[in-house]
């Protein structure tokens, strides 16, 4: 089996404040991180230390920016073979964080714009491909993607964050779609439909999963319905739990494990993001050793 994903990467300049900003007003911080980040770099450092074989395609400027965003996906072993240097500047986010592990990010697209569908060649698409999509890449090149790889008989996984529009056509041939209940709830404004797993299950004839944060996460597909618990934590960040989820929940399911195991373990790598800061992605020993534990 393997993995393919296809989305952002960037620098997050993280500051730790006593408050979130409010309009015209200023927080000091301390100091500040320079981290990796991006949903789907994010996303494939999850995957990837969860014990998949990963590659990513995206795009990055030839800049100093790149080499910190870049940091996260050499460190583990990511195959970067289909990376694209543009003459736009390194995605970049500012993330402010709060002591309950709150957080405000405020997003420069960059090199992300220029993402093309056409980096990921045909021939790596198969039957055993997992794709792993997000929305912070251009929609109608993850539309392209996604008819290509379902064409060639692979799984394609869609993170539906930052909600955004996807050509329907793109959006019902997925295999599987995720949302957390903000983006759900912003999917079933524009279908008519309920927020939850079943009512979009049923608008959309896909699988679909929805994270809960604390109430944990739910399931509705062909397969049946499934909802397992969080894991409680006291959260540091909750800045990259939900690319923890989808990065081992995809990488999960790549290898085989059934829905429920594939959302426990997601849930367990997403418990452990939020007590650390930044998206720092868990291990797999540590995620096993929290569901042993459980």
């Amino acid at each position: 089996m393997s993995l393919i994903v296809f989305g952002s990467v960037a620098a997050d300049l993280v500051f730790t404040l006593p408050e979130l900003p409010v309009p015209g007003h200023t927080v000091l911080a301390p100091g500040y991180q320079a981290l990796p980040g991006g949903k789907g770099a994010n996303q494939a450092v999850a995957a990837a230390r969860d014990g998949a074989q990963v590659a990513f395609a995206g795009a990055v400027g030839a800049d100093a920016m790149a080499e910190v965003a870049l940091s996260g996906l050499r460190e583990a072993g990511i195959d970067l073979s289909r990376l694209a240097t543009v003459t736009a500047p390194t995605g970049c986010a500012a993330v402010c964080v709060d002591p309950a592990g709150r957080n405000q990010i405020a997003v420069g697209s960059g090199a992300n714009r220029l993402a093309s569908a056409a980096q990921v060649e045909a021939a790596a698409l198969t039957p055993a491909t997992t794709l792993l999509l997000q929305m912070e890449v251009p929609a109608e090149e993850n539309a392209a993607l996604i008819g290509r790889a379902r064409a060639a008989g692979g799984r394609v996984v869609l993170n539906l964050a930052p909600a955004a529009p996807l050509p329907a056509a793109g959006l019902r041939a997925l295999s599987l779609l995720i949302a957390n209940e903000h983006e759900a709830a912003w999917l079933a404004s524009q279908l008519g439909c309920g927020t939850g797993a079943k009512a979009l299950h049923r608008a959309l004839g896909i699988d679909v999963a929805v994270t809960l944060g604390e109430a944990g996460a739910e399931f509705a597909g062909a397969a049946g319905a499934v909802r397992v618990p969080a894991f409680p934590v006291t959260p540091v960040d909750t800045t990259g739990a939900g690319d923890a989820w989808c990065g081992v929940f995809a990488a999960a399911l790549d290898r085989g494990l059934p829905m429920a195991a594939a959302m426990r373990r997601a849930s367990a790598a997403a418990a452990i993001a939020c007590t650390r800061p930044g998206a720092a992605m868990p291990a797999a020993a540590e995620t096993e050793a929290l569901l042993l534990g459980a």
